[in-house]
């Protein structure tokens, strides 16, 4: 398409916008589908954003965040206009990726073992042993040499100069795989003008991965030939309580309780629709803290599904205590960790990162803090994550007074103006930010599966750049195309 759609009436492409060039013209990979969306105009997508809006509600796409101190349910807005990732750059995200994964899983069971990496001076014994989330009382809660974590996320943005780097790592509860699957259901019905598309995937193949993923990560004393999977969760009152209940749909599994299970010394059992089912592995979806330490109620139940992972007659994955491995901190390592577990260099960038814990690194930024993102190490969801240039000057000075309180507590990197893509607003289609969070699934012999599923999340503010839905972001249907 050489000239600019109606669609785009208004629209100022940047130097990092995906669909359309600076100079207005739609980017090839984009073409036929701002072709296929133009009779409609703007109105049509409208119409369609309030389809896909009731369709969403209707089936329950949804999370729960803390507004005004409040727990609220809330829809996850998805934006009409898809994302494509190409064949090139998919084949280089799953290649970087999975190198990443094996090193962060290698990583893993060396800090709960010998902490080699340490010993030997690859990484500081402190920005171990003072991460909030090592919990040597975690320690034992994998043998039989399984991975302690089945599931990692990994967040990616599309950088200044077309690479793509990895923004963060998630390795102990990553959410995202159904809000994928629900994305592409939703959008297909919604959007009929671009669905089916030529040498589109489908996302639906990931129960399938994740389910021959999970029995892999079955414990030593597993009876069965073909291991029994089951979700763990805290119920209606977990924020991502939808994808809980189609990720065990997708797998055709049971998702149970703590109160729903019982021990003996043989194993676990769940009560499934009034009937007792064995289990044997479990797929957490709890945090770390819930079923390490417990809650008054569910402290005797957490003790013993802990001591039944210690005995070897069940797993739960993701092991406890992977908060060490995608600390904000110990992400400054990761590719030190490549180049000593794997004795590979890195496939795939990361973005620059100050550890503050560090005298020398603090003060060598004290002075730019303003000029950069400073985060909590320990920080999930994009809570309390302060970009500098954003803030006002009384902000700026409550940063600079936090960390200086508590360096050890937070890093700090550059910000990157990452990609944009044409997004619906009030005013029409406009370039938001993007970030893309993409799977692996690692099995017990050391493979990584990297499954063709991915998560866009797209800031809905103008220059907005945190993505994440409990901050005000929505997401796109991402299309990997052949």
């Amino acid at each position: 398409m050489t000239e600019r759609s109606e669609l785009l009436a208004g629209y100022r492409p940047g130097p990092l916008d995906e669909a359309v060039a600076e100079d207005g013209t739609v980017r090839p990979g984009y073409t036929a589908i701002v072709e296929a969306l133009t009779p409609g105009g703007i109105d049509g997508l409208r119409v369609t954003a309030k389809d896909l809006d009731r369709r969403r509600m209707a089936e329950g796409i949804s999370f729960i965040a803390e507004i005004d101190g409040v727990l609220t349910e809330q829809p996850f807005p998805l934006d009409p206009i898809p994302r494509v990732i190409g064949l090139d750059d998919w084949t280089a995200i799953r290649a970087g990726l999975a190198q990443r994964a094996r090193a962060l899983t290698a990583f893993l069971d060396d800090v709960y073992g010998s902490m080699r990496i340490v010993q030997e001076g690859v990484i500081p014994a402190s920005v171990v042993r003072e991460c909030p989330g090592f919990l040597p009382a975690a320690a034992d809660l994998a043998p039989g040499g399984r991975p302690r974590a089945t599931v990692v996320g990994f967040d990616l943005l599309h950088a200044p100069h077309g690479e793509w780097v990895v923004l963060e790592d998630n390795l102990r509860v990553p959410s995202g795989l159904a809000y994928a699957v629900a994305n592409r259901r939703t959008a297909a019905a919604s959007l009929p003008a671009l669905h089916p598309w030529p040498g589109l995937r489908s996302p639906e193949t990931v129960g399938a991965d994740l389910l021959h993923a999970l029995r892999q990560a079955a414990a030593p004393r597993c009876p069965r030939d073909v291991p029994q999977v089951a979700v763990l969760s805290d119920g209606p009152r977990n924020s991502a309580w939808y994808e809980h209940r189609l990720l065990a749909e997708l797998m055709g599994v049971p998702v149970v309780t703590p109160a729903d299970l019982s021990f003996d010394g043989t194993g676990v059992t769940a009560t499934v629709d009034g009937a007792a089912m064995p289990v044997d592995v479990l797929y957490r979806r709890l945090g770390d803290d819930e079923l390490i330490a417990g809650d008054p109620v569910d402290a005797a139940v957490n003790e013993r599904l802990v001591a039944a992972c210690r005995a070897g007659t069940v797993s739960v994955a993701n092991v406890p205590g992977n908060g060490v491995g995608d600390d904000k901190a110990v992400y400054a390592f990761v590719h030190p960790m490549i180049r000593f577990y794997l004795g590979e260099e890195p496939l795939i960038g990361d973005v620059g990162t100050w550890v503050l814990a560090h005298p020398g690194q603090y003060e060598g930024v004290r002075d730019r803090l303003a000029e950069l993102v400073v985060k909590p190490v320990d920080g999930s969801g994009g809570s309390g994550v302060m970009i500098g240039p954003d803030l006002t000057e009384p902000e700026v000075t409550a940063m600079l007074e936090q960390v200086a309180a508590a360096p050890h507590r937070f890093i700090a990197q550059e910000v990157i103006r990452f990609s944009a893509h044409p997004t619906l607003t009030a005013e029409g289609l406009r370039p938001r930010h993007v970030d893309l969070r993409v799977f692996a699934l690692a099995g017990r012999d050391g493979s990584v599966v990297i499954p063709d599923v991915a998560l866009s999340r797209v800031a809905l503010e103008s220059e907005g750049l945190l993505v994440n839905s409990s901050q005000g972001g929505g997401s796109k249907d991402t299309w990997l195309i052949d």
